[in-house]
This record gives structure tokens, sequence and C-alpha cells, in this order.
């Protein structure tokens, strides 16, 4: 299955990553204000192989959902969800990353409309989770216009780029009539 999402956005979408994206997901990547918002797996510098490697990754089976976010066919960001495991098997956890060029133009809110409606549609998560660094309110911002909730306040639980800091945690629920409340 070839995985296409349309955007509210003409131009953007979300699919597959592919090998033609490794120059320019190096290009969007390669950023250490990109890098300071993600997890230690988010390499800095953001090399060729790093991007070789990413690319196979996101294309081997898995329950997990990792797409490129692309404007006019180049690929300028991702997003995805990592599914949860044993007890938390329908919970997911919900990230996504823009190269700085394209920050400001509403598409890291069109990409996570897409991709949440993709996970309401065609997935089976009940919860998604989106933690985000404390310094980093854009993207609060982005995770608020598309419906998620903050649920808590992480007090200082990510070490980042040499500083201690806190993280918000933003939750979204996906109710579905085949399923029992709580």
């Amino acid at each position: 299955m070839v995985l296409r999402l349309t955007t509210d956005i003409a131009g953007v979408e979300l699919r597959a990553w592919i090998p033609a994206d490794v120059l320019t997901l190096v290009l969007h990547a390669d950023d250490r204000g990109i890098w300071r918002n993600l997890t230690e797996r988010f390499p800095s510098p953001y090399t060729e192989a790093d991007a070789h490697n990413w690319v196979a990754t996101a294309s081997e089976p898995s329950p997990d959902t990792h797409l490129a976010i692309t404007c006019d066919g180049e690929a300028i960001g991702g997003i995805g969800l990592i599914a949860g495991v044993d007890v938390a098997l329908l919970t997911a956890q919900f990230g996504y990353w823009l190269g700085k060029r394209y920050w400001g133009r509403g598409i890291a809110t069109a990409a996570a409309r897409a991709m949440l409606d993709f996970a309401r549609e065609r997935t089976d998560f009940a919860r998604l989770e989106a933690p985000v660094f404390a310094w980093n309110p854009a993207s609060m911002r982005v995770l608020e216009k598309v419906g998620f909730e903050r649920e808590s306040l992480r007090r200082r639980s990510v070490f980042k780029d040499g500083k201690l800091i806190d993280s918000v945690l933003y939750v979204c629920l996906i109710d579905r009539p085949d399923r029992p409340a709580a």
C-alpha cells in the first residue's frame, strides 16, 4: 500500500519516504534549530548517511507510520505515529518537524491535521500523545489548532542541549462507537 495524504494547502502532501528524498532531507534536517526540538534519536549534524538510514528505516514494515511532509514534491519535513506496546498498544506518540524555511506558513498545522485525520480514520489508536519541550510554544499552538489538549506539565523531564527543562504533554483522544469508553 502506498500512503499519500493530501492537506488543505495546495502542493503540500504527506507521503512515504523515498530514496530520492535523501538530499532534501539533509538540507532541511541538518539544522540545530530542528534538532533542538526533537529527541536524541534525531542526529546533529544530520548527514547523508543518516538520511539514507532514515529512509530505509521508515520504509520497513512496522506498526509505526513515518511520512515525509512534501511541498511541490520536495521532502521538507517529517511526521509520524509511533505505536505503543504492551498495555499502551492503543496509544501512539505523535510527532513532526518542518524545515525552517517553511515555518510560519501553516504547513505544520495542515500536516498535523492530515495525520490526525489518518489516525482517526485508518488506525485503532484511542490516544495520541505529543510531548513538546517547554521552549517550543509554536509547536504547542500547532497541536492546539488541530484539537490536541494540554494534559500535563512534566517538570524537569527533559535534558536537551545541556539544559534540564520542562515538557508539556498534549493529548488527543479518539472516540469510536465500536470501542467502549472507560
